[in-house]
């Protein structure tokens, strides 16, 4: 444990990643790509001991997701004990197999907010992205959360298989009666960052999607409130991950390493501490991986004398990783980072055909060959 001085901000919003375990099969999940190999789920009891700690330290927004929450049979129970401290409770879902029984039982329990997600507006798509025939049952559970009373939160991943459905992808969505529309670009964590090339769209895609996307949002001011996800390979400047890192955002995994964000377990040498180890507010204030990068003292050049490392913090630790090999460096989506090359390597090969290679999807037994359009 470091004796590094207690942050100035406290955690804000909890993200519960209650288990890795997923029907579907998704070649963009953004779970660890070795996810099998990570041990025992946390109990409920000690799902509920991490609620307690975090909000009592002023945690207020907890999410839950997974893999697939749902595959959890103490989900209400979850539910109950995290509203019951006070927090706004979303769960995140891919709504397969969610019935009415169970979304009944949720909004007894106290559930707020239900964001559900789509692969694609047809079925024959959709259902081989998430690798189970599953558009017409969650379409269904999309009309079954505004019947309950919930807002219909719907979230669709952007690549380069559906991006050519954006209008199509909007048109679905007002037919559901969608109150909020994200239009996530995928971004090249996890399973995507394994299928970069196949899923990566070409800058042409991506800025036709967008025009697209913005007209729709004109469109529907007031109906439906629209949020497109800009994915960072086609920007010049980087994202604050996570708001700044340690000064947000606490993540924890199925298996109770707590993280400074979902993708943070794959970086060499931070010694993620456990919550079966170390109390919430131990975890936040001192431990080595929550203190590593915050601040700017880590910053290595062009990060260090930036003007405007305030505002982007130095990017995305995870993304100059998996490009670089070096969690500490400048983020290569930022034009100003020696870097850079290597994202415009990535947008050079989006223009090529894809890969003969399958799309390798996140139940290997499935992967196969998706064609561009």
């Amino acid at each position: 444990m470091t004796t590094t001085p207690t942050p100035s901000t406290q955690p804000r919003w909890l993200l519960a990643e209650l288990t890795y375990a997923c029907p579907l099969q998704c070649p963009y999940c953004s779970n660890p790509v070795d996810y099998a190999r990570h041990g025992e789920e946390l109990t409920t009891g000690e799902w509920q001991r991490v609620f307690t700690e975090a909000r009592a330290m002023g945690a207020v927004q907890l999410g839950l997701s997974g893999g697939e929450p749902l595959t959890r049979p103490d989900l209400a129970e979850l539910v109950t004990h995290a509203r019951g401290l006070g927090y706004y409770v979303n769960l995140i879902t891919s709504g397969y197999r969610l019935d009415e029984a169970r979304i009944a039982a949720l909004r007894q329990a106290g559930l707020d907010h239900i964001q559900i997600s789509i692969q694609a507006p047809e079925k024959t798509l959709n259902d081989h992205l998430a690798g189970v025939e599953s558009f017409e049952q969650k379409r269904q559970v999309a009309r079954l959360i505004k019947q309950h009373g919930y807002p219909m939160v719907l979230c669709v991943v952007i690549h380069r298989h559906n991006i050519h459905l954006m209008e199509s992808i909007l048109e679905m969505a007002m037919e559901l009666g969608a109150d909020y529309l994200e239009l996530a670009n995928t971004q090249y964590y996890g399973w995507a960052h394994l299928n970069r090339d196949a899923l990566l769209p070409t800058r042409e895609q991506f800025t036709e999607a967008e025009a697209i996307a913005r007209a729709y949002r004109e469109k529907l001011e007031g109906r439906m409130k629209i949020y497109y996800v800009v994915p960072d390979f086609y920007e010049d400047r980087p994202k604050a991950c996570m708001n700044g890192w340690g000064t947000t955002f606490l993540t924890i995994a199925p298996d109770g390493l707590a993280l400074p964000c979902h993708e943070a377990r794959i970086l060499p040498g931070l010694n993620c501490p456990s919550v079966r180890d170390m109390s919430i507010a131990d975890i936040w204030n001192h431990s080595e991986a929550f203190n590593r990068f915050r601040g700017f003292d880590w910053m290595q050049e062009p990060c260090r004398t930036c003007p405007e490392q305030a505002r982007d913090f130095g990017g995305c630790r995870c993304q100059a990783y998996l490009l670089t090999g070096n969690p500490a460096a400048a983020d290569p989506v930022c034009s100003k980072s020696p870097d850079r090359s290597r994202i415009e390597a990535a947008i050079t090969q989006a223009r090529s055909p894809v890969s003969s290679k399958p799309l390798v999807f996140r139940n290997s037994r499935n992967s196969r060959q998706l064609s561009s359009p």
